[in-house]
Protein backbone atom coordinates (compact mmCIF):
# COMPACT_ATOMS: atom_id res chain seq x y z
CA UNK A 1 0.00 0.00 0.00
CA UNK A 2 2.49 2.07 0.93
CA UNK A 3 4.67 1.80 -2.27
CA UNK A 4 1.19 2.58 -4.19
CA UNK A 5 0.50 5.76 -2.29
CA UNK A 6 4.27 7.14 -3.23
CA UNK A 7 2.47 7.21 -6.83
CA UNK A 8 -0.32 9.00 -6.09
CA UNK A 9 1.99 12.32 -6.26
CA UNK A 10 3.68 12.08 -9.33
CA UNK A 11 0.04 10.12 -11.18
CA UNK A 12 -1.78 13.93 -9.44
CA UNK A 13 0.88 15.81 -11.54
CA UNK A 14 1.23 14.29 -15.03
CA UNK A 15 -2.42 14.06 -14.84
CA UNK A 16 -1.79 18.16 -14.26
CA UNK A 17 0.41 17.94 -16.92
CA UNK A 18 -1.46 16.18 -19.90
CA UNK A 19 -3.49 19.38 -21.33
CA UNK A 20 -0.08 21.40 -21.74
CA UNK A 21 1.52 18.55 -23.13
CA UNK A 22 -1.17 18.09 -25.90
CA UNK A 23 -1.02 21.82 -26.35
CA UNK A 24 2.77 21.59 -26.99
CA UNK A 25 2.48 18.54 -29.36
CA UNK A 26 -0.19 20.98 -31.47
CA UNK A 27 1.88 23.84 -31.67
CA UNK A 28 4.83 21.50 -32.55
CA UNK A 29 3.33 19.68 -35.64
CA UNK A 30 1.97 23.15 -36.46
CA UNK A 31 5.55 24.35 -36.87
CA UNK A 32 6.90 21.17 -38.57
CA UNK A 33 4.71 20.87 -41.06
CA UNK A 34 3.83 24.58 -42.57
CA UNK A 35 0.46 25.84 -41.34
CA UNK A 36 -1.06 29.18 -42.24
CA UNK A 37 0.03 31.94 -40.43
CA UNK A 38 -2.75 33.22 -38.46
CA UNK A 39 -2.51 36.00 -35.56
CA UNK A 40 -2.11 33.23 -33.05
CA UNK A 41 0.86 31.90 -34.08
CA UNK A 42 2.14 34.21 -36.38
CA UNK A 43 4.90 35.09 -33.84
CA UNK A 44 6.27 31.28 -33.49
CA UNK A 45 6.57 30.77 -37.16
CA UNK A 46 8.74 33.89 -37.14
CA UNK A 47 11.08 32.25 -34.64
CA UNK A 48 10.29 28.54 -34.33
CA UNK A 49 13.87 28.17 -32.41
CA UNK A 50 12.77 29.02 -28.87
CA UNK A 51 9.41 27.95 -29.34
CA UNK A 52 10.70 24.72 -30.14
CA UNK A 53 13.41 24.57 -27.25
CA UNK A 54 10.93 26.10 -24.59
CA UNK A 55 8.01 23.38 -25.68
CA UNK A 56 10.20 20.49 -25.27
CA UNK A 57 12.27 21.43 -22.63
CA UNK A 58 9.33 22.04 -20.42
CA UNK A 59 7.13 18.74 -21.81
CA UNK A 60 10.42 16.60 -21.12
CA UNK A 61 10.48 19.05 -17.52
CA UNK A 62 6.98 18.28 -16.43
CA UNK A 63 6.72 14.93 -17.52
CA UNK A 64 10.23 13.40 -16.32
CA UNK A 65 10.06 15.26 -13.32
CA UNK A 66 6.97 13.81 -11.88
CA UNK A 67 9.08 10.87 -11.40
CA UNK A 68 11.73 12.15 -8.98
CA UNK A 69 8.58 12.55 -6.30
CA UNK A 70 8.51 8.55 -6.09
CA UNK A 71 10.62 7.73 -3.04
CA UNK A 72 10.64 4.31 -4.15
CA UNK A 73 12.54 4.82 -7.05
CA UNK A 74 14.72 7.47 -5.36
CA UNK A 75 15.98 4.76 -2.82
CA UNK A 76 16.02 1.48 -5.27
CA UNK A 77 17.14 3.69 -8.14
CA UNK A 78 19.72 6.20 -6.44
CA UNK A 79 22.17 6.26 -9.77
CA UNK A 80 18.66 6.77 -11.92
CA UNK A 81 17.58 9.53 -9.69
CA UNK A 82 20.87 11.44 -10.19
CA UNK A 83 21.40 11.13 -13.73
CA UNK A 84 18.01 12.53 -14.37
CA UNK A 85 18.10 15.36 -12.11
CA UNK A 86 21.26 16.42 -13.80
CA UNK A 87 19.30 16.29 -16.80
CA UNK A 88 16.54 17.77 -15.81
CA UNK A 89 18.18 20.81 -14.12
CA UNK A 90 19.22 21.31 -17.55
CA UNK A 91 15.74 21.15 -19.46
CA UNK A 92 14.37 23.17 -16.79
CA UNK A 93 17.19 26.25 -16.84
CA UNK A 94 16.12 25.97 -20.91
CA UNK A 95 12.90 26.28 -20.27
CA UNK A 96 12.62 28.91 -18.17
CA UNK A 97 15.27 31.11 -20.14
CA UNK A 98 13.61 30.43 -23.79
CA UNK A 99 10.50 31.19 -21.84
CA UNK A 100 11.94 34.72 -20.70
CA UNK A 101 13.33 35.40 -23.90
CA UNK A 102 9.77 34.81 -25.67
CA UNK A 103 8.04 37.44 -23.57
CA UNK A 104 10.91 39.92 -24.00
CA UNK A 105 11.22 39.67 -27.89
CA UNK A 106 7.94 37.78 -28.85
CA UNK A 107 5.12 41.23 -29.63
CA UNK A 108 2.49 40.93 -27.41
CA UNK A 109 -0.32 39.77 -28.50
CA UNK A 110 -4.14 40.56 -28.13
CA UNK A 111 -5.25 39.78 -24.55
CA UNK A 112 -1.52 39.88 -23.23
CA UNK A 113 -0.48 42.95 -21.26
CA UNK A 114 2.13 44.58 -19.03
CA UNK A 115 0.99 43.11 -16.28
CA UNK A 116 0.86 39.11 -17.78
CA UNK A 117 4.47 40.51 -18.94
CA UNK A 118 5.48 41.11 -15.62
CA UNK A 119 4.23 38.13 -14.30
CA UNK A 120 5.81 35.85 -16.69
CA UNK A 121 9.20 37.63 -15.94
CA UNK A 122 8.87 37.36 -12.33
CA UNK A 123 8.48 33.54 -12.19
CA UNK A 124 10.88 32.70 -15.37
CA UNK A 125 13.52 34.20 -13.09
CA UNK A 126 12.13 32.41 -9.85
CA UNK A 127 12.22 29.15 -12.11
CA UNK A 128 15.86 29.49 -13.71
CA UNK A 129 17.40 30.75 -10.04
CA UNK A 130 15.32 27.58 -8.39
CA UNK A 131 17.38 25.42 -10.80
CA UNK A 132 20.69 26.82 -9.79
CA UNK A 133 20.35 26.97 -6.52
CA UNK A 134 18.83 23.41 -6.50
CA UNK A 135 21.39 22.29 -7.96
CA UNK A 136 24.48 24.12 -5.87
CA UNK A 137 22.47 22.71 -2.64
CA UNK A 138 23.56 19.10 -3.80
CA UNK A 139 26.76 19.61 -4.38
CA UNK A 140 27.07 20.88 -1.00
CA UNK A 141 25.22 17.75 -0.35
CA UNK A 142 22.43 19.81 1.34
CA UNK A 143 19.81 17.35 0.17
CA UNK A 144 17.02 19.04 1.98
CA UNK A 145 17.97 22.20 0.26
CA UNK A 146 18.04 20.30 -2.72
CA UNK A 147 14.75 18.94 -2.75
CA UNK A 148 13.04 22.02 -1.76
CA UNK A 149 14.88 24.51 -4.49
CA UNK A 150 13.98 22.01 -7.08
CA UNK A 151 10.49 21.64 -5.37
CA UNK A 152 9.91 25.22 -6.25
CA UNK A 153 11.51 25.43 -9.40
CA UNK A 154 8.93 22.40 -10.61
CA UNK A 155 6.03 24.17 -9.15
CA UNK A 156 6.52 27.30 -11.25
CA UNK A 157 7.19 24.76 -14.02
CA UNK A 158 4.14 23.01 -13.70
CA UNK A 159 1.94 26.63 -13.90
CA UNK A 160 0.86 25.78 -17.34
CA UNK A 161 -1.33 23.12 -15.93
CA UNK A 162 -2.99 25.13 -12.99
CA UNK A 163 -3.98 27.96 -15.26
CA UNK A 164 -6.42 25.57 -17.36
CA UNK A 165 -7.66 24.34 -14.20
CA UNK A 166 -8.44 27.95 -12.96
CA UNK A 167 -9.20 29.54 -16.03
CA UNK A 168 -12.29 26.64 -16.22
CA UNK A 169 -14.76 27.92 -13.50
CA UNK A 170 -14.16 31.60 -15.29
CA UNK A 171 -14.87 30.14 -18.87
CA UNK A 172 -17.92 28.56 -17.96
CA UNK A 173 -19.60 31.97 -15.40
CA UNK A 174 -17.83 34.74 -17.19
CA UNK A 175 -16.44 33.27 -20.64
CA UNK A 176 -13.67 34.48 -21.98
CA UNK A 177 -11.45 36.58 -19.45
CA UNK A 178 -10.49 39.98 -20.53
CA UNK A 179 -6.79 41.27 -20.16
CA UNK A 180 -6.18 41.96 -16.87
CA UNK A 181 -8.87 39.07 -15.54
CA UNK A 182 -6.48 36.82 -18.20
CA UNK A 183 -3.26 37.76 -15.93
CA UNK A 184 -4.79 36.94 -12.49
CA UNK A 185 -5.79 33.65 -13.49
CA UNK A 186 -2.42 32.99 -15.05
CA UNK A 187 -0.76 34.51 -12.31
CA UNK A 188 -3.35 32.75 -9.47
CA UNK A 189 -1.93 29.01 -11.63
CA UNK A 190 1.85 29.80 -10.42
CA UNK A 191 1.21 31.40 -6.95
CA UNK A 192 -1.15 28.18 -6.40
CA UNK A 193 1.44 25.79 -7.28
CA UNK A 194 4.35 27.60 -5.28
CA UNK A 195 1.85 27.59 -2.39
CA UNK A 196 1.10 23.78 -2.97
CA UNK A 197 5.19 23.02 -2.74
CA UNK A 198 5.85 25.82 -0.02
CA UNK A 199 3.31 22.81 1.69
CA UNK A 200 4.84 20.01 1.13
CA UNK A 201 8.44 21.10 1.67
CA UNK A 202 7.38 21.95 5.12
CA UNK A 203 5.53 18.61 5.60
CA UNK A 204 8.31 16.63 4.02
CA UNK A 205 11.55 18.47 4.75
CA UNK A 206 12.13 18.58 8.75
CA UNK A 207 13.03 14.53 8.65
CA UNK A 208 15.30 15.32 5.49
CA UNK A 209 16.89 17.65 6.96
CA UNK A 210 17.27 15.36 10.64
CA UNK A 211 18.69 12.69 8.82
CA UNK A 212 21.18 14.75 6.70
CA UNK A 213 22.55 16.99 9.98
CA UNK A 214 26.32 16.71 9.88
CA UNK A 215 27.34 15.75 13.18
CA UNK A 216 28.16 17.94 15.38
CA UNK A 217 31.65 16.31 16.25
CA UNK A 218 32.51 16.71 12.32
CA UNK A 219 31.50 20.28 11.64
CA UNK A 220 34.81 21.89 12.50
CA UNK A 221 36.70 19.64 10.21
Amino acid sequence: MKNKADWLLPAALLALNAIPFAASVRRLLELGTGAAVTADNARFLAAPAPTVLHLLCASTFGIVGAFQFVATVRRRRPGWHRAAGRALTAFGLLAALSGLWMTVFFPRVDGDGALLDAFRLVFGVAMAACMVLGFTAIRRRDVAGHRAWMTRGYAIGMGAGTQVVVHIPWLLLAGKPGTLARALLLGAGWAINLALAEWIIRRHGAPVARRTAVPESQRTR
